[in-house]
């Protein structure tokens, strides 16, 4: 991968958008089906483990932006002015 290629803030964020929301929405509903008393003991875990899966989200995400970014940078392959050699068919 190219040293050049970078990702942006913005990139992720927009590529994250949904991905927050989907935390988000898990995170206030593990607090709002908790009972009352043990709001942290009964949400803690899920909450956690939205959490978990986001963060492996997130960074695919960021991996992907920079894969693609550092692809994009390459020059496209120069046309192959020689003849393609015969398949063998045995």
């Amino acid at each position: 991968m190219s040293k050049q290629a970078k990702i942006t803030l913005g990139q992720l964020k927009k590529m994250a958008g949904p991905e927050m929301e989907r935390l988000l929405a898990e995170v206030t509903e593990a607090i709002n089906e908790a009972p009352a008393g043990a709001v942290i003991a009964a949400s803690e875990e899920p909450v956690r483990d939205a959490m978990e899966r986001f963060r492996k989200r997130v960074f695919e995400l960021g991996i992907q932006l920079r894969t693609d970014a550092a692809k994009a940078a390459f020059p496209p392959s120069g046309r192959c002015d020689r003849p393609t050699p015969p398949v063998q068919r045995g």
